[in-house]
């Protein structure tokens, strides 16, 4: 194949294609290639390029035999590494073809499927272990003692709730995902969603010892948004500033308006007093299990998918969440919805 051809060819492909001679060195590279590789690449032996062995030895197998093969090609990158599926194909004429897919995003959904797997087999086998356990002593040894069986029975109802709750979250979350693209048109008001929610958790608070103030814009706020999902949004930053921040003895909540780049919007602020988040922690606090303490997040009954949920529900409202915290003086989760 003549070389004016071969790059004819190269060229009109999409992904980042090389073409290699019999002479093992770079005969053709596209746009794309050059792009990924740098200039100058055309004439170099594709040993100076192409550095990782196993794509060496798919290469040295095109050429001498035309073996076909499919190798995995790692770019670091400055901010991750850049993963690529490489098809080695013989060409006509003693040449070797190499294409580059980008598949990191696909590995990466890999890795995280494979996370939530492992995270939802450990968050069930520990309350069921626990079940297990006491269902095996209420038919041995705690038979005929009422005072240990009433604490069994206690720890069991705290453990199939915790489940529960888990599962409950598990199929929120699920729903919500499968919902995220298609943005809510029915119109809602917003101070009516905060006085509601407020008013549900009541016992929470009051129980806690703390007090919930709602100040700013009042009103009717209307705005596009499924009105249980914002509800969601607004009981579980409520219930988590006064179960983790209600040390301070007061939760606020401030409604204000704010200008968006496409519009006007709304931001409701969730503030808390308590001794607040380490920064570290704030940039995957939505993820899905991730907690800053797991062993206290549990005694409270947290399942750890409280701000994935969260996350999900605002970025179908198009809208985004925001959070702010110093150590010592308490955090502050914002939620800013676009009113139009």
């Amino acid at each position: 194949m003549h070389t004016e051809m071969m790059r004819t060819i190269v060229a009109a492909v999409p992904l980042p294609l090389i073409a290699i001679g019999r002479d093992e060195r770079i005969a053709a590279a596209n746009p794309a290639a050059i792009a990924l590789f740098g200039a100058g690449i055309e004439g170099r032996h594709h040993l100076l390029s192409l550095r990782q062995p196993a794509l060496q030895q798919a290469i040295a197998a095109a050429l001498s035999s035309g073996a076909s093969g499919i190798v995995r090609h790692v770019i670091p990158g400055p901010s991750q590494d850049i993963t690529y599926r490489v098809t080695v194909a013989p060409a006509g004429d003693g040449h070797a073809l190499l294409t580059f897919e980008d598949v990191t995003e696909a590995e990466q959904m890999g890795q995280m499927r494979r996370d939530f797997v492992a995270n939802v087999s450990h968050e069930l086998r520990t309350p069921l272990t626990a079940l297990l356990g006491f269902i095996e002593t209420l038919r041995g040894a705690a038979r005929d003692d009422p005072a240990a069986r009433d604490r069994f029975l206690t720890i069991m109802e705290r453990e199939a709730s915790r489940m529960n709750r888990l599962i409950g979250d598990l199929l929120q979350l699920s729903r919500v995902e499968s919902e995220e693209r298609i943005r809510p048109t029915e119109r809602v008001d917003l101070q009516a969603l905060v006085s509601g929610a407020v008013a549900t958790l009541r016992p929470l608070w009051e129980g806690a010892g703390v007090s919930v103030d709602v100040t700013g814009e009042s009103g009717p706020l209307p705005l596009p948004g499924d009105a249980d999902q914002i509800t969601q949004v607004l009981v579980n930053l409520i219930e988590n500033a006064v179960k983790y921040g209600g040390a301070g003895g007061k939760v606020g909540i401030h409604i204000a308006r704010e200008q968006l780049p496409r519009g006007p919007g709304l931001r409701f602020d969730v503030i808390d007093h308590g001794e607040g988040i380490d920064p570290i922690h704030i940039p995957r606090l939505t993820e899905r299990f991730y907690r800053v303490d797991g062993h206290r997040s549990r005694e409270k009954g947290g399942t750890g998918l409280g701000l994935a949920i969260v996350k999900h529900i605002v970025q179908r409202h198009r809208g985004r969440i925001r959070i702010e915290s110093e150590q010592g003086k308490g955090s502050v989760f914002s939620v800013i919805l676009p009113e139009t």
